[in-house]
C-alpha cells in the first residue's frame, strides 16, 4: 500500500486524484495540503508542508509553483519521493528540482497522460524524418482558468523536437515581428476558452503535404491516473529524476 500526501487537494485535480484512488487497492491518500480552505474534502488537511503530520510514502503535487520550495524542503527532510505535476516553473525552480533529485526520487512531467507522452515521441520521430524541409507549429488549447501559457505539454513537445532539430528557435508571438518564417522556427500558440480540458496539435507543413499529430483529453481523469501510477511506481526507487518514459518501460 502506498500512502499519498496530496498537494492541491482542494483543487479540481485534487478531486480527480481522490476519485481515482478511491477505486484502487494499492494506494490511498493519507493527508492533503492546500493553501485554501479545503471545504468538502473528506480527509485530514493542512495549510502548509510545515504542518504535515508524520507518515506518508510519496507526495503528489497538483497545485502552484509557489509551493515548490516548501514542498522540496519537507521532502528532503523526510526522504519523501515527489511526483511533480504542476506546470509554470521558473528556470531557478527547475534547477531546484534537479538538485533535489540527487537526494530523493523525483518524478517530473508537464503532462501525466499516456497519450500525450506518445505524441511527444511521435513528434520527435517525425522531426527526424522530415528534417528542415517541414515547418513545425504547435497549437495548445486549455480552459479559461489556466494561468500559464504556453502549456507545459507544448513546451515538452517543442523540447523533444529540438533534440532533433538542434537549431530550433521557439516563436510565441508572430505579430511582434514582420518577417518571413524561418526554417528553424517552431511556432507555439496558446488558446484559452471555456472548459477545454486539454488539446494539443503538432503540425508538420511541407511542400504539398501536411502531417498533423493531435491529442484530446476529454476529462482530468487521464492526468489523475497517470499521477497515481507514478506515485506507486516511485515508492522505493533510488534518488534520481524520473519521467513518464521510465514508467512506460515498466508497463
Amino acid at each position: 500500500m502506498t500512502d499519498i500526501i496530496l498537494s492541491g487537494c482542494a483543487g479540481k485535480m485534487g478531486a480527480a486524484i481522490l476519485s481515482c484512488v478511491a477505486g484502487r487497492e494499492d494506494c490511498r491518500v493519507c493527508v492533503g495540503v492546500d493553501l485554501t480552505d479545503p471545504k468538502g474534502v473528506e480527509l485530514p488537511c493542512v495549510r502548509s508542508f510545515a504542518d504535515l503530520p508524520e507518515g506518508g510514502d510519496v507526495i503528489i503535487d497538483f497545485s502552484h509553483p509557489s509551493v515548490l520550495k516548501g514542498l522540496l524542503e519537507t521532502a528532503l527532510a523526510r526522504s519523501l519521493p515527489c511526483v511533480l505535476c504542476t506546470t509554470g516553473y521558473s528556470e531557478e525552480q527547475k534547477d531546484m528540482i534537479k538538485k533535489a533529485s540527487q537526494s530523493i526520487p523525483v518524478f517530473w512531467s508537464g503532462n501525466m497522460s499516456l497519450g500525450v507522452n506518445l505524441i511527444i515521441d511521435l513528434a520527435k520521430r517525425a522531426a527526424a524524418v522530415f528534417g528542415s524541409d517541414f515547418d513545425i507549429e504547435i497549437v495548445e488549447q486549455h480552459h479559461n482558468q489556466k494561468l500559464d501559457a504556453p502549456s507545459g505539454t507544448a513546451l515538452m513537445i517543442a523540447d523533444a523536437i529540438s533534440e532533433v532539430r538542434t537549431d530550433a528557435e521557439y516563436v510565441y508571438d508572430r505579430h511582434a515581428v514582420r518577417r518571413k518564417r524561418g526554417k528553424q522556427e517552431i511556432g507555439i500558440h496558446s488558446i484559452r476558452g471555456g472548459n477545454i480540458v486539454g488539446e494539443h496539435e503538432v503540425i508538420f507543413a511541407g511542400t504539398d503535404e501536411v502531417l498533423t499529430i493531435s491529442h484530446s483529453a476529454r476529462s482530468k481523469a487521464v492526468f489523475a491516473v497517470g499521477a497515481v501510477n507514478a506515485a506507486v511506481f516511485l515508492k522505493g526507487k533510488q534518488p534520481g529524476l524520473y519521467a513518464m518514459s521510465d514508467l512506460l518501460h515498466e508497463i
